[in-house]
C-alpha cells in the first residue's frame, strides 16, 4: 500500500488523497481550494498517471472535498466514482452553481483560466457516478464484494458532519484503510453523530480541523442552541433583525432545523426567514432525504414547515433593514459579492442589528475581520468598496459541523490502529493530534503526510 497527499500545503484546502493497494488505484475526495482561484486551486493532480485511476471517492459534497471532480474524471475517464446517494444530489448542485460562480469571475474579474469546467463537463462526470449505500462491502468495480481481501473493496459509513457525509474502510492486501473524511461524532440539530468502526483498522486517515480549538469542560450543544434563543429574543426586543452568515450546504439547514424546534418550544415566535437560493436548493435535497437513516427528525421537510423567504442578489441590494426578521444568509465566510456580504454592509451601522456568527471563519475573510474588529472601527468588508463602520451587536455561537478534537481523540485511541495519518487541518491542529497521540499510543506511528510524498502503508 502507498499513500500520496495530493494537497499542495499542510492546510485545511483542495483535499485530495492517492491510494495505491493491491495494483489499483483510488483517489480520496477532489477538492477545490476555498480561498486560491484559478488552476492553483486544484490538488496537485500532475502527481496521478494518467489514466491510472480506477476509483474515486467523495466523502461528501462540500467544495473542498468535491469542488475538483469533474477536473479529475475529464481525464480519468475510466474511473468508476463512489458517493452517497445524497452527496450524488447535492453534489451536482454545487457543482453547477461553482460554474455560474466562475463564469462571473471570468466576467468581472478577467480570470481567463476560469471556468475550469462547464456544465455540459459536469453531467459527463456524473455519468461515472455510481451510489455506495452505507454498510455495504462492494469492489473497485461496484460489484458486491467479500472484503477478504482477495481484491480491494470499500465500504462507506455515515460520519455525522452533513447530509450524506461518509467515512470509508478500503480493505486489501489483507489490511485495512479508514477514511474519515470530514466527521462529527455529536448529534447536531438535524444530523445524527457518527458511526464509524470501532475495530480493525489497520490506518486510519484522519481529520484534524479543530485541533486548536479546546472544548469548554461544560460545552453542551442544548445549552449553545437555548443561548442562540435568547439571544434572538433580545435582538428583537431590541428593535433589529438577526443576520446568520452560513454555509448554504450543512449549516443552513441546521439553523432552519433550530428555529423549527425554537418555535415548537415556544421558544421563539414565527418571525420571517430569509435564505438564499442555492441555500434553497440544498434544502430541497435535505427534505428528499429527511427518512435517511444519517438524519433525525424524519417529519421535518424544512421548507414546508418554515417557509423560508428566497432573497435574491437584486432583492439584497433595494431592500432595506427590517426588524424582527432571520436572515440566515451564505457565504459563512461574507466572501465578497455574496448575500451576506452585501446585507451586512447595510446592518453594521446600526446598534439594533444583531450578527451572529455560528462556526469558523477564516481569519483572512470578511467575517475573520470581523469577528476581530472592536465597535466603532471601520471594517473592510469588500476591497473593492468603502470600509463599513462596525455598530451592530455581534456575538458568536458554536455550532461547528467539525466533531471536537476530544471525541476524534477518544476514537483514535479506542481504535489503537497501527498507523496514522493526520490531514484536513492547519499546522497548530495537526501538531496537538500529532503530540496527543503520540502520548497516548507509543505504539502507533502517528505521521503528517507531506504534500506530494509518496508514504508507504
Amino acid at each position: 500500500m502507498e499513500f500520496v497527499n495530493l494537497a499542495r500545503r499542510t492546510e485545511i484546502g483542495a483535499n485530495s488523497y492517492l491510494l495505491r493497494v493491491g495494483g489499483r488505484s483510488i483517489v480520496l475526495d477532489c477538492g477545490m481550494h476555498p480561498k486560491e482561484r484559478g488552476l492553483a486551486a486544484l490538488p496537485d493532480y500532475s502527481l496521478v498517471p494518467p489514466g491510472s485511476v480506477d476509483a474515486v471517492v467523495i466523502s461528501h459534497a462540500h467544495q473542498d472535498h468535491i469542488g475538483s471532480l469533474p477536473v479529475l474524471t475529464r481525464r480519468e475517464q475510466q474511473a468508476r466514482v463512489f458517493l452517497t446517494e445524497a452527496t450524488r444530489r447535492i453534489g451536482e448542485i454545487m457543482l453547477h452553481n461553482s460554474v455560474n460562480v466562475m463564469t462571473r469571475q471570468r466576467e468581472d474579474d478577467g480570470m481567463t483560466e476560469y471556468p475550469l469546467f462547464t456544465h455540459r463537463g459536469i453531467e459527463f462526470s456524473r455519468a461515472m457516478w455510481r451510489p455506495a449505500p452505507a454498510r455495504v462491502t462492494f469492489t473497485l468495480d461496484g460489484e458486491r464484494g467479500t472484503g477478504d481481501g482477495a481484491e480491494p473493496t470499500l465500504e462507506f459509513y455515515h460520519a455525522g458532519h452533513i447530509l450524506g457525509s461518509s467515512g470509508v474502510l478500503i480493505r486489501g492486501e489483507g489490511r485495512t484503510v479508514f477514511y474519515t473524511g470530514d466527521v462529527n461524532f455529536d448529534a447536531q440539530t438535524l444530523m445524527r453523530g457518527a458511526d464509524f468502526p470501532t475495530e480493525g483498522v489497520d490506518v486510519l486517515v484522519m481529520e484534524t480541523t479543530r485541533g486548536d480549538a479546546p472544548m469548554p469542560a461544560d460545552f453542551t450543544r442544548a445549552a449553545e442552541e437555548r443561548r442562540f434563543a435568547a439571544a434572538i429574543r433580545a435582538a428583537f426586543d431590541r428593535g433589529g433583525s438577526v443576520t446568520v452568515p452560513v454555509f448554504a450546504l450543512g449549516k443552513t439547514q441546521e439553523i432552519l432545523a433550530m428555529l423549527w424546534s425554537m418555535r415548537r418550544g415556544g421558544e421563539l415566535a414565527q418571525t420571517p426567514i430569509y435564505i438564499g437560493g442555492l441555500s434553497t436548493k440544498i434544502t430541497s435535497a435535505y427534505d428528499a432525504f429527511a427518512r435517511s437513516a444519517d438524519r433525525s427528525r424524519s417529519e421535518l421537510a424544512l421548507l414546508h414547515e418554515m417557509a423560508p423567504y428566497v432573497l435574491s442578489g437584486n432583492e439584497v441590494h433595494t431592500m432595506a433593514a427590517r426588524k424582527h426578521c432571520i436572515f440566515a444568509l451564505s457565504s459563512g465566510m461574507m466572501t465578497e459579492h455574496t448575500l451576506s456580504n452585501l446585507w451586512v454592509r447595510k446592518i453594521l451601522p446600526d446598534p439594533k442589528q444583531a450578527l451572529f456568527f455560528v462556526g469558523y471563519s477564516d481569519p483572512d475573510s470578511p467575517a475573520g475581520r470581523l469577528r476581530r474588529a472592536k465597535p466603532g472601527d471601520k471594517v473592510v468588508l469588500d476591497p473593492d468598496l468603502p470600509p463599513v463602520e462596525f455598530r451592530c451587536h455581534l456575538e458568536s455561537f458554536n455550532f461547528s459541523a467539525h466533531s471536537a478534537r476530544e471525541p476524534l481523540l477518544n476514537y483514535a485511541v479506542a481504535l489503537r490502529p497501527k498507523k496514522i495519518l493526520l490531514v484536513h487541518g492547519d499546522p497548530p491542529a495537526i501538531e496537538w493530534f500529532r503530540s496527543q497521540l503520540a502520548s497516548l499510543l507509543p505504539g502507533t506511528e502517528v505521521v503528517v503526510p507531506a504534500p506530494g510524498a509518496a508514504l508507504p502503508l
